[in-house]
């Protein structure tokens, strides 16, 4: 069977998807967490968004955001998405990332009933280490986070082989912290999902 052939097959056996918000749905690179502004180019869904969004509602996946933002930042960033995916309201004062408390709070207000097939995407690290702490598939993002750090402007200034480098040492900070998966940004997420699902068929656990 070929690759092409497993993907409609695998994403629907997901329970749940997590999202961050900056530097994951939104704010290319996470400058508003850096500049404590929501300013509107902030705002733009990052490479593959919306596309990844569509397909998940299409499946009948439930999804949310998850930041830790204040709201007066957060709601603002989070315009341009779709209004059926929903931020989770959850204090940053109590039990912060990395302490799982958030990525459980989300899934309890998703209604999910079990951490089986649940996974949670990000480009921040920390919130990364929540959902392993929580128990959760994690998929990073290499060029969109925080590890990263650029605006899309200066991040397409950069010369190929420049972004190959700043990628790189993201993917390896990324992994390090025993994320599942690493993609660059959510233009990749569906064929990464797939591949999740085939590896829950095959026994492997987060």
């Amino acid at each position: 069977m070929s690759h092409a052939e497993t993907l409609p097959l695998a994403a629907p056996g997901l329970t749940a998807v997590l999202f961050g918000l900056s530097g994951c749905l939104v704010d290319f690179g996470a400058r508003a967490r850096q500049q404590s502004t929501a300013l509107p180019e902030h705002a733009d869904a990052t490479p593959g968004a919306l596309d990844s969004l569509l397909s998940l509602q299409r499946q009948q996946i439930p999804c949310a955001w998850i930041d830790e933002l204040p709201p007066a930042l957060a709601l603002p960033l989070s315009a341009t998405l779709p209004t059926w995916i929903k931020p989770v309201q959850y204090s940053a004062t109590t039990n912060p990332w990395p302490a799982p408390n958030a990525c459980w709070q989300a899934l309890m207000d998703l209604n999910v009933g079990s951490l089986d097939g649940c996974v949670l995407v990000s480009g921040e690290p920390r919130l990364l280490q929540s959902g392993l702490n929580a128990g959760l598939w994690t998929i990073g993002l290499a060029s969109c986070g925080s590890l990263c750090g650029l605006p899309p402007s200066e991040w397409q200034a950069l010369s190929q082989k420049e972004r190959e480098q700043l990628r790189g040492k993201a993917t390896m900070k990324l992994f390090g912290l025993g994320v599942h998966s690493v993609i660059d940004h959510l233009g990749e997420l569906d064929t990464c999902l797939a591949d999740i699902s085939l590896r829950r068929l095959k026994g492997e656990k987060p």
